[in-house]
């Protein structure tokens, strides 16, 4: 007797995750490295692993196994991994094949902090104004070298370690930030201090961003607070601040929109009262002649730097 064979069923188009999670996904996946494969999509670590989630969430199963400082395909990972890679990888290939008529797109080089707090939050706002013309935004603590394609950079740096040519965006402003849903008003009492569990930037050699060189003049230390959580990425630190999790040394022209939002405040303190650090963020060109998309990205970046010295956050401090 001859038996019939059905088709496997197959998930519904509109059920499908979408391109962005199944893209994050793979490169994680490649890499298994975050860190990597933010770099590979020019996103930051957090929104990278905010897609991994969404992707764990959609389907129910857990994607990889996380170890300290450690990534591992779980089995519903591999599974989908196989399928996917391969999928991906035919699409590049036939993506490749149009690419000679594509325009070449206005790249973008900052840092994951001011990527993630200061441009990709106005990134639609330019793209509702010029939609014809195509940004990478690279976000990467690295300092990419001259012929990496890259077409502006924005760096954070002193006076005289400006590149000859850079224009100087803004200064930058430093005070004490936190959720407003956290209650707390001031930092100016050691009991104000014992309440708070302060969030810290664990990157060496800036000490104007480290409590250690905020609370030293007053005897104070990090000891005396509830507790300290470390953060080796300053928007994810920011984005715990919005949490509700503690308390952050903000960069305010950083924060302006978060501030105006309301979804930050500047702490009351007359001992931390904020401070100008001894660094800017320096627009770099890498050609002194840019096309028509070029100037345009570049005088939206302009407009983005005008906007962060008038802001009400920065004015109210001397900004």
């Amino acid at each position: 007797m001859r038996q019939s064979s059905q088709a496997p069923a197959l998930v519904p188009l509109v059920r499908l995750p979408s391109l962005d999670l199944m893209r994050g996904f793979v490169a994680v996946a490649r890499r298994m490295s975050v860190t990597l494969a933010a770099d590979d999509l020019c996103l930051t670590q957090s929104a990278i692993s905010k897609q991994i989630r969404a992707l764990e969430d959609i389907l129910g199963v857990a994607l990889f196994h996380r170890g300290f400082r450690s990534l591992e395909l779980t089995e519903h990972g591999q599974l989908l991994f196989r399928a996917a890679d391969s999928s991906l990888l035919q699409l590049q290939e036939v993506l490749a094949l149009f690419a000679p008529h594509r325009k070449k797109p206005v790249t973008i080089t900052a840092s994951t902090g001011v990527a993630g707090l200061l441009l990709m939050p106005r990134l639609g706002e330019f793209r509702n104004r010029q939609p014809h013309i195509d940004v990478r935004l690279v976000a990467s603590n690295s300092v990419l070298e001259r012929g990496a394609e890259v077409d502006f950079a924005i760096r954070y740096c002193g006076e005289r370690q400006a590149p000859l040519g850079a224009v100087r965006l803004f200064d930058e402003t430093i005070a004490p930030v936190a959720s407003p849903e956290l209650g707390i008003g001031s930092l100016s009492t050691s009991e104000d201090l014992q309440a708070a569990t302060l969030l810290e930037f664990d990157i060496p050699g800036r000490p104007w961003l480290h409590w250690t060189d905020w609370l030293a003049p007053h005897g104070w230390t990090s000891s005396k607070a509830r507790g300290v959580l470390l953060y080796n990425q300053y928007d994810q630190m920011i984005q715990a601040a919005i949490a509700g999790q503690g308390v952050a040394l903000g960069r305010l022209e950083l924060l302006q929109r978060l501030i105006s939002q309301r979804k930050l405040r500047i702490l009351n303190s007359d001992k931390f009262a904020p401070r100008r650090s001894s660094h800017s963020y320096w627009l770099i060109q890498s050609d002194e002649h840019v096309n028509d998309d070029g100037r345009h990205v570049k005088e939206w970046l302009l407009e983005v730097a005008q906007d962060v010295m008038q802001s009400p956050a920065v004015a109210a401090v001397g900004g």
